[in-house]
């Protein structure tokens, strides 16, 4: 069944969905772009253009956009800032709701949001596309398979040259008054080796820093240590103001260690080192072309496309894709406590920030 899909954002990061993300599932009948909304008219040609949308299906006002069609759903690719207003409008139109990262700007807001669509009825997914790369899913099958063993380690490294006023994502995060990249960037992170060492996260310890040379308003830069629930150890280096791009945007370095093998992700390649117990010692290195390549993954869709994908087929009766909203919970959770941690300089029992957001929205009534 083809669902029937209203896109509200097609500038910025909503281009990108009008260009990339949508049309590969329009041409395979799984999706009907059916409406575009943008409160900028220019950006409204994106929808024009890519999609072949009618111009009198382009609108400036979502509530006009939503009355005027007949929709299953609706895609929010706005700010979280904007959200909540457009959220309740897709539930007083019986809509399912697809949003972009992170789901919201406060973890208060983020249980209200799943509370409220949940009442509803309705189904509310979160594009968490870095775990649903072609290369991160090659490595996640990899590690569900059992090739590594038991794993109890996994690792990562975000590191760019970015420190000058605009040249990493949009100016507006070097503006942004707290922790630009934890709130913005680092959730993809987070929520990729989560899903790597495969249960909740226990406790989260962050230390954050904004250099002199540095244009950021606030701290760009954060290294994080999670302990998960099954006890592995999770640490994730996040820096925009490196002297050189070691592991940009999409090109992450990424190690899952385990008793029967280390797995590594560079570059978009993935490798595997096999433990050989005559090898062991403590000098010398392997480099990342000695591991034996493992092939990667291979479908149409990869991303977010994959990611609308999984949420038409949830809309149409199939299993919940796996970044519900609700689950979605545990990395926005994630997020949030590394944040108290920067903050604190203590350690920060992550569930404990869900309960408490959970108490707060049931205190205000939500």
């Amino acid at each position: 069944m083809t669902l029937r899909l209203v896109q509200i954002g097609t500038g910025g990061q909503g281009e990108h969905w009008c260009r990339e993300t949508l049309p590969p599932n329009v041409a395979d009948g799984t999706i009907e772009v059916v409406a575009a909304v943008d409160q900028d008219e220019a950006a409204l040609t994106n929808a024009v253009d890519a999609l072949d949308l009618e111009p009198e299906r382009c609108f400036t006002d979502a509530a006009e956009a939503l009355a005027a069609v007949d929709a299953d759903a609706v895609s929010l690719v706005v700010p979280p800032s904007a959200r909540e207003p457009l959220i309740d409008l897709a539930v007083e139109h019986d809509l399912d709701v697809l949003t972009e990262k992170p789901l919201a700007d406060t973890m208060e807001d983020a249980v209200r949001f799943v509370r409220t669509v949940e009442d509803a009825g309705l189904k509310m997914g979160v594009t968490m596309s870095h775990r649903y790369r072609r290369d991160v899913t090659s490595l996640r099958r990899t590690v569900q398979a059992g090739d590594a063993g038991d794993v109890d380690n996994v690792y990562s490294r975000y590191a760019v040259n970015a420190r000058s006023y605009g040249s990493w994502a949009t100016p507006r995060l070097y503006d942004l008054k707290e922790h630009p990249l934890l709130v913005d960037g680092a959730v993809h992170h987070l929520d990729l080796l989560a899903d790597l060492a495969g249960d909740r996260a226990d406790t989260v310890y962050c230390h954050a820093w904004n250099p002199e040379h540095s244009d950021f308003a606030a701290e760009p830069n954060a290294n994080v240590q999670l302990v998960m629930e099954n006890g592995t150890s999770v640490v994730y280096e996040g820096q925009n103001t490196n002297a050189a791009m070691l592991n940009g945007w999409g090109d992450e370095h990424v190690r899952v260690d385990g008793t029967d093998a280390t797995l590594v992700l560079d570059g978009h390649e993935l490798r595997a080192f096999p433990y050989d117990s005559e090898a062991e010692g403590c000098i010398g290195n392997e480099r990342f072309e000695d591991g034996d390549p493992v092939d990667l993954d291979e479908q149409a869709k990869w991303s977010n496309a994959w990611l609308v994908e999984q949420f038409a087929d949830w809309c149409a009766g199939g299993e919940p894709m796996e970044t519900n909203a609700r689950a979605n919970l545990q990395a926005m959770a994630l997020v949030f406590a590394a944040v108290e941690s920067a903050d604190t300089g203590e350690v920060v029992e992550v569930q404990r920030v869900l309960e408490d957001a959970k108490t707060a929205a049931d205190e205000a009534g939500a």
